[in-house]
């Protein structure tokens, strides 16, 4: 984590070199001097962290990395208070008053300002003595750890993937076929190859079998470092590659790649094990899917995912390795604490023999099981057992770029076990500075792009999709989200859950505030707070919100969905750095004027709060990309007023980076004429559009050419959507959502190449729309309701070839 906030801190000095804050004579050095150092810092700090992880390391490494983590803390704070003290200054104005102001400020802010300048050179001196101490202690990088099951270890539930693999490489193509097992860690990869690699008919069916782990590759090419001459880097490594490949060719073989972590490891060696039509196989274990070669490599080639280990099996093992006295049989009273623990850390082999290990010592009465069940999150830091599997699945963490282990390390700011909706969460990692951008790319894209990563390196499981594959809901694993609390407590990360909170006294970056804590909310008072997110708490007494935003001055996430509480004081104004405000779900009726202050605003969620408008200072907040405010009326179930979209006033057109803009009210020509200027749109839901308005609407859109998702609904179930003359329309298009009369369906609609789902409600079409609807190319789903009124549709024989979701509901 200490590699992570180096690089946000390196991140964000870059701009304030170049920006127009005026630093003070000197400090300009010291800033660049301040980055010259965390970047020296940066090029063994991985190093340095796996280091900390070893058990049989001193305290010299985790010190040393404990200080580049706060330190690199303490710099982001003076960062955001000197662009706070900076953005308080009077803004430039043509006349008399400006000059006295000016002075005025300059008068009672000069010692703020040199306390800052102060702390700045102090910085530089500190990182400048942590650089040699790093130099000193000479960081090397450590070898990966595997995570692979004791082989004489009695396992259960891999019987059928076993069987699986075994016909995999007995029988199909002759040709050579490589198979890549991928799952997390201490899910049994390596225990399950190895039963097929060792099974009596494999053995006898291959001509040459190896065996091979990443460590060997890894010293074979320290030792030829170390002794061979320089020339043998080159012309040795060719001759061997050849006289490998001569070997292989007249053998049937059988190779095994274990614990495999490079994703370029199969394109540098895949030229020495020949395609000779004998029936070869190569099989490679890892816990990261994109190890799997490039589209264009041969179709002789598999990934078989390992998936958690049921329930059943679960248990079966648990009591296999608690209960042998019993014949690995459950007593009744064990049953249900049993069956609890199962529940809770059950899916890992690994894990669930190393807790069985623990019970198995414990004497068998129930209420001392119950003890240790209610103490095993700190087990996890000083059980020598449960200590493994925190050090192999860290060995996963340590494996992944910087900008990732920042995004996984988040999961901790949720509870235990919980789904997480995809989308607050990469808006989330956005906010806190964790998304990089990239060329062509939204920060939405690259978000989901680090999801995606994560998951593919089997670090978050997948909880829901919708029909097209899109991921919906994540979490992560158990006893995943305890090796992540314990990184956390160990590493400094100053994020508090407080779901057990009895006495704050921490320093907290980010607080996640859980479950039943109303009691302690007041004594939060630490102004370096910078996010939090409040999940399932009961009450919140409005002096906490009104505490937060008078002083938590660097503030730059408040996530209150789902929170009782129904206003928002007028402090909130004073969260100048303020990036992410959401009130989803939330029972506000009303955002102050204060909030037109919030310029470094970027997410305003109201999502189903109480908000029917949306102030005049809003159209102000230059940076804001994604808008949601809806009100729903749970009673008016499919009735157009089921959602109700917020007023806005003219000047929208002004928030020309909105990405996102959903549920607005079409109130006016003008306002809908406003939104041609909103030409990064990638999501557009506008509602009470009157007919005379659909012409504008259509001239509008025409300039949205980035425009993705598009929702129109008219002003009552009767009123037309004139939506004809639409010569244009956004060539991105992939979702179309219509919500009024039509009397004729839109030409343009049919020939939109990239929809995939469409929606036609209370169209009430007089012609079939099927005909011209089924040849769209790539359409998965399709809604009419109440979108056409004629007695028969026709579905023409190899008509909607992509179609998966089809509703048809007449009233």
């Amino acid at each position: 984590m200490a590699e992570s906030a180096v690089s946000l801190v390196i991140q964000n000095l870059a701009p304030l070199l170049i920006t127009e804050v005026k630093l003070l004579k000197g400090i300009h050095e010291e800033v660049t001097s301040i980055k010259h150092e965390m970047e020296m810092i940066q090029s063994f700090l991985k190093d340095a962290d796996i280091r900390a992880e070893k058990d049989d390391t001193s305290n010299v490494a985790k010190t040393w990395v404990k200080q580049v983590r706060e330190e690199a803390y303490h710099i982001e704070d003076v960062i955001d208070e000197y662009i706070l003290h900076f953005a308080k200054q009077p803004h430039r104005q043509k006349h008399c008053f400006y000059f006295l102001q000016k002075v005025f400020h300059f008068t009672i802010n000069l010692k703020a300002r040199h306390v800052i300048a102060s702390e700045i050179q102090g910085i530089n001196r500190i990182l400048k003595d942590i650089q040699k101490s790093g130099e000193r202690y000479g960081f090397n990088a450590i070898d990966q750890g595997r995570s692979s099951i004791d082989a004489n270890t009695e396992v259960v539930g891999i019987e059928s993937h076993r069987d699986k693999l075994i016909n995999w490489l007995l029988k199909g193509s002759s040709n050579r076929m490589v198979f890549l097992v991928v799952g997390i860690g201490g899910l049994g990869k390596t225990t399950l190859v190895r039963k097929v690699y060792d099974n009596d008919k494999v053995v006898p069916h291959f001509d040459c079998h190896a065996w091979i782990t990443v460590d060997m590759i890894k010293q074979f090419y320290k030792a030829r470092k170390e002794v061979a001459p320089k020339e043998f880097d080159t012309m040795k490594v060719t001759s061997l590659i050849e006289e490998l490949k001569h070997y292989l060719r007249e053998q049937r073989y059988v190779v095994i790649f274990d614990d495999v972590w490079d994703i370029g490891f199969w394109e540098c060696l895949k030229c020495s094990f020949p395609e000779n039509d004998k029936g070869s196989r190569i099989i490679i274990t890892t816990r990261n899917e994109d190890v799997a070669p490039s589209g264009n490599e041969s179709l002789d080639y598999y990934v078989y995912k390992m998936s958690s280990l049921p329930f059943e099996k679960s248990f079966e093992l648990f009591c296999k390795k608690v209960f042998k006295c019993e014949g690995g049989q459950c007593p009744p009273d064990f049953v249900d604490i049993s069956c609890g623990i199962v529940e809770k850390y059950g899916g890992s082999p690994l894990a669930i023999v190393a807790i069985g290990g623990i019970f198995s010592t414990k004497a068998k009465v129930v209420f001392e099981w119950h003890k240790v069940l209610d103490s095993l999150s700190s087990e996890f830091e000083i059980n020598s057992r449960l200590r493994s599997i925190t050090k192999i699945l860290s060995f996963s963490y340590h494996d992944l770029p910087y900008n990732l282990k920042a995004c996984f390390l988040y999961f901790g700011m949720f509870p235990e076990a919980c789904s997480i909706n995809c989308a607050r969460l990469t808006r989330l990692w956005i906010a806190e500075g964790f998304v990089k951008e990239k060329k062509g790319l939204t920060l939405e894209d690259v978000a989901q792009d680090y999801l995606n990563q994560l998951i593919h390196r089997s670090l978050v499981q997948v909880n829901e999709e919708d029909f097209i594959g899109r991921i919906r809901r994540c979490r992560v694993h158990d006893i995943m989200h305890e090796v992540i609390l314990s990184r956390l407590g160990e590493l400094s990360f100053n994020l508090v859950s407080m779901t057990n909170y009895s006495n704050f006294e921490r320093v907290a970056q980010c607080l996640s505030i859980q479950n039943n804590v109303n009691t302690h909310l007041q004594s939060i008072t630490n102004s370096q707070t910078c996010s939090i997110l409040l999940l399932g708490v009961d009450e919140v007494p409005n002096s906490f919100l009104s505490t937060c935003f008078a002083n938590f001055k660097l503030m730059k996430i408040m996530d209150c969905e789902g929170a009782p509480i129904d206003y928002i004081p007028k402090e909130v104004g004073n969260l100048f750095h303020l990036r992410c405000l959401s009130l989803r779900d939330t029972k506000v009726k009303m955002l102050p004027k204060t909030i037109g202050k919030l310029h470094n605003l970027e997410t305003l969620d109201l999502k189903r709060s109480f908000i029917s408008e949306l102030p005049a200072e809003v159209n102000g907040l230059r940076k804001l990309r994604y808008v949601v405010a809806y009100i729903e009326n749970t009673d008016k179930n499919f009735d157009i007023n089921f959602r109700q979209a917020v007023k806005v006033h003219s000047g929208i057109g002004c928030l020309q980076a909105l990405q996102k803009l959903i549920k607005i009210e079409a109130s006016s020509a003008a306002l809908v004429e406003e939104l041609g200027k909103l030409v990064l749109l990638r999501k557009l839901e506008i509602f009470k559009l009157k007919r005379e308005n659909g012409i504008v609407l259509c001239t509008v859109l025409k300039e949205m050419s980035h425009l993705q998702s598009l929702d129109i609904c008219a002003s009552s179930e009767d009123e037309v959507l004139e939506l004809q003359s639409m010569s244009s329309p956004p060539p991105f298009l992939r979702k179309l959502r219509f919500s009024g009369r039509q009397e004729k369906l839109p030409e343009w609609i049919p020939k939109l190449k990239s929809i995939t789902r469409l929606s036609l409600i209370w169209s009430r079409l007089m012609d079939d729309p099927l005909k011209l609807l089924q040849a769209m190319p790539i359409l998965v789903e399709l809604w009419l309701y109440d979108g056409y009124i004629g007695e028969q549709l026709c579905i023409e024989s190899g008509g909607f070839q992509t179609l998966k979701n089809l509703g048809l509901r007449s009233s």
